[in-house]
């Protein structure tokens, strides 16, 4: 042990294995050891693991983020398939239902784009 006084800590007495840990339970003996240097190494070095959180927890976020995005393109992507599902279903029981007799309807005329007219080219 330290002398008493000079600012120096004892080291933490070693951990006995318990009963349980060498007859059967070395995987949870293995995972505790492998805990306490990994605990031991965060306190050590505890810029290196803040720089491991900020950049695992962003690629997390964003990835999180770029997740939820395409869900929600592929929702309004399957509203809009049944919606044109349904039009084109409706439109062909409208067709079949012997409506030749009415005359076809016509698409709305195109409006002109704005700006001056193109001057012909050529003599």
């Amino acid at each position: 042990m330290a002398a008493a006084g000079n600012g120096e800590t004892a080291p933490p007495p070693p951990l006995l294995p318990a009963e349980g840990a060498t007859s059967g339970g070395g995987v949870m003996a293995k995972l505790e050891e492998q805990w306490r240097k990994t605990k031991e190494h965060a306190e050590t070095y505890p810029y290196v693991w803040g720089s491991y959180i900020l950049v695992y927890g962003g690629l997390g976020a964003y990835l999180a983020w770029r997740w939820r995005k395409l869900r929600r393109t592929e929702d309004r992507v399957r509203v809009l398939q049944d919606r044109l599902r349904n039009l084109a279903a409706a439109e062909e029981s409208q067709a079949a239902s012997g409506s030749a007799s009415t005359a076809p309807t016509l698409p709305p005329p195109q409006q002109p784009a704005a700006g001056p007219p193109k001057p012909a080219s050529g003599p």
